[in-house]
């Protein structure tokens, strides 16, 4: 613990390294936290096409680049999970499941968790036909029919990924409308193996050891149905992932961490960046703003 960073940024999402980046620029010594695998969410899907000046690249090659990058230039990685940190300005303790290390300034880039259905048996079939993956497990239902939960950007991208190698996609929403881009619903509605269900939502998973099918309902008529399905991928949202620093710094009414465009938490020397701070807008793009601005804020102050 003798070691003491100019910055220590936790989460390795596109802010947490958009923030290496910038802080190693700056010319600090910067130590990032990643308890998974580098870039976060963005990881996760299948093709990118809203990064200014690429017209398409894949999530995992993004990620890779953006490691790549902060690697290069010097930033550290520690690939544990942080549990606490104490302490004030130019001297925080930022401890983890493996060790404890001191930052003169810490920059908290956590992302958002998958939100969960809440329906019964959900969490007994994970790794069993329910996934909140299409890039991940998509591979394991080639040839099978799936379902997908959702009706933003993502579900309706994985929807699209899925129907690459699956035999039928089921795409399920609770309302007519779909909250993703104009440019993906027509994507989706033009491809033949996708079948839209709407109204609907999920209220049983079944299947014994393996899920088997879904029973949907629909809010409006109360009607039910059932579909056979080898794979259900949950894509509604996610939540912020800011818990265990709730006692730390303020946290809105649903877990977002309290800052402003400046991205100042309620600790002096503490910052935010990403989808874990209360914002409007929760995209790639403003996931890296937050993360240059939070760096170099954090270097003003080292």
């Amino acid at each position: 613990m003798s070691v003491l960073y100019d910055i220590a940024i936790v989460g390795g999402g596109p802010a947490g390294l958009t923030a290496g980046v910038y802080g190693a620029r700056a010319g600090k010594k910067v130590l990032i936290f990643e308890r998974e695998a580098v870039g976060g969410q963005i990881s996760r899907a299948s093709l990118v096409e809203n990064y200014p000046g690429v017209k398409e690249i894949s999530g995992v090659d993004l990620s890779a680049a953006l490691f790549e990058q902060a690697d290069g230039l010097g930033c550290e990685f520690a690939f544990e999970s942080v549990t606490a940190i104490s302490g004030s300005v130019g001297d925080f303790t930022v401890t983890s499941d493996c060790g404890s290390y001191r930052a003169k300034t810490v920059i908290l880039a956590v992302g958002a968790a998958a939100k969960k259905l809440g329906v019964e048996r959900e969490a007994e079939l994970v790794g069993r036909g329910v996934s909140y993956c299409a890039v991940c497990d998509g591979a394991f239902f080639r040839g099978k029919t799936v379902a997908v939960v959702g009706g933003g950007n993502s579900a309706l991208d994985d929807a699209l990924y899925l129907s690459s190698m699956a035999e039928k996609v089921y795409l399920i929403h609770r309302r007519d409308a779909f909250r993703a881009e104009d440019a993906m619903v027509k994507k989706v509605k033009d491809e033949k193996k996708i079948e839209i269900r709407t109204p609907r939502v999920v209220t049983e998973l079944q299947g014994n050891e393996q899920l088997t099918g879904l029973v949907l309902r629909d809010p409006g008529t109360g009607a039910v149905e059932t579909v056979k399905v080898d794979g259900l991928f949950v894509a509604i949202g996610h939540a912020p992932a800011a818990g265990a620093f709730a006692s730390l710094v303020g946290l809105d009414e649903t877990g977002y961490i309290a800052a402003g465009e400046n991205c100042k938490t309620s600790v002096p020397g503490i910052f935010t960046a990403g989808d874990c701070r209360v914002k409007n807008v929760r995209q790639l793009t403003t996931a890296c703003g937050d993360g240059a601005i939070a760096a170099l804020a954090a270097a003003e102050l080292t």
